[in-house]
């Protein structure tokens, strides 16, 4: 671990064991090597595996909480918008937000009966057996209802057609050094 990016966590925090999927407590005092900071949360190395903190915790790293990385906005959901949101959303083993990845399949925003809207999202992941799809839909899905007028948003894992690497966009190509 590189003295830089190395920290004793401060308190007891919750993370997800990454590529499984599952809850953890990782405690005071635990030795981690913050490996990625994007997205609004944190993926640390600790203990022979990756965990991902999330961007509430930032504290037990010694770290402010991240600012949102959408400016706010005033109202009226767009298609545009939903885009710019889900690329602030990120694997996190993999420094390439989930739209450059080529995960996002397929979008849509409904009208409600209450005025406002829902917002449909269909993506897939780079491995079917990856644990990690719950966490990043509730993290793609959590930040589409921060967004004005959206009352629901469903973010559906699908695995038709498979990922391939082929999906990537020419940025995330050039963020992992593909192009």
């Amino acid at each position: 671990m590189s003295s830089d990016n190395s920290v004793a966590l401060k308190r007891d925090c919750e993370a997800v064991q990454i590529p499984v999927g599952s809850t953890v407590t990782l405690h005071a005092g635990t030795p981690v090597s913050i490996s990625q900071t994007l997205g609004g949360t944190f993926t640390v190395y600790s203990m022979g595996g990756l965990f991902r903190i999330a961007g509430r915790d930032a504290d037990a790293l010694g770290l402010d909480a991240p600012a949102p990385e959408i400016a706010p906005v005033a109202s009226g959901v767009t298609e545009s918008l939903v885009w710019e949101v889900l690329k602030t959303c990120y694997d996190p083993e993999i420094p390439v937000n989930i739209v450059d990845l080529g995960l996002v399949y397929d979008l849509g925003i409904e009208p409600m009966a209450s005025g406002n809207k829902k917002v449909f999202v269909k993506m897939t992941l780079t491995a079917p057996g990856c644990g990690m799809g719950a966490t990043i839909a509730a993290d793609a899905q959590q930040k589409l209802l921060a967004l004005p007028d959206v009352e629901d948003a469903s973010v559906e894992v699908v695995w038709d057609p498979p990922w391939h690497q082929s999906m990537i966009t020419a940025e995330g190509r050039k963020v992992l050094g593909l192009a």
